[in-house]
């Protein structure tokens, strides 16, 4: 069974760089028909999908986040990684990173999620 793990600081400060890993183990993040996404939830809204880098390498992004979002992965760690830049407090959200598997249409396990509060 696929399983992701979420790392990165707790706390980032206004302004700077926001950067989360995420370490997949069960799994190859380069199996075919699966793509890897950020999702994120801030203090009393709903769920805000980000962006997602596909089995390949090609990475797909939201609209709203694109000018500050960049996804990429390291394949010998098995990892995927967010960077979110110039963050404000609206930033503040718990991160979490799931798998959407192609066959199925829908999202696989998702990560525990890990808390980020944007603050000076």
């Amino acid at each position: 069974q696929v399983q992701l793990q979420e790392s990165g600081p707790g706390l980032v400060q206004p302004s700077e760089t926001l950067s989360l890993a995420c370490t997949v183990s069960g799994g190859s993040i380069t199996a075919l028909h699966y793509s890897w996404s950020w999702i994120r939830q801030p203090p009393g809204k709903g769920l805000e999908w980000m962006g997602a880098i596909s089995f390949s390498g090609s990475t797909y992004y939201s609209p709203s986040l694109k000018s500050r979002t960049s996804i990429s992965r390291d394949t010998s760690k098995n990892q995927f990684t967010l960077d979110l830049t110039s963050v404000t407090r609206e930033d503040t959200a718990v991160y979490y990173c799931a798998p959407w598997v192609q066959g199925a249409g829908s999202f696989g396990s998702w990560g525990q999620g890990t808390q980020v509060t944007v603050s000076s």
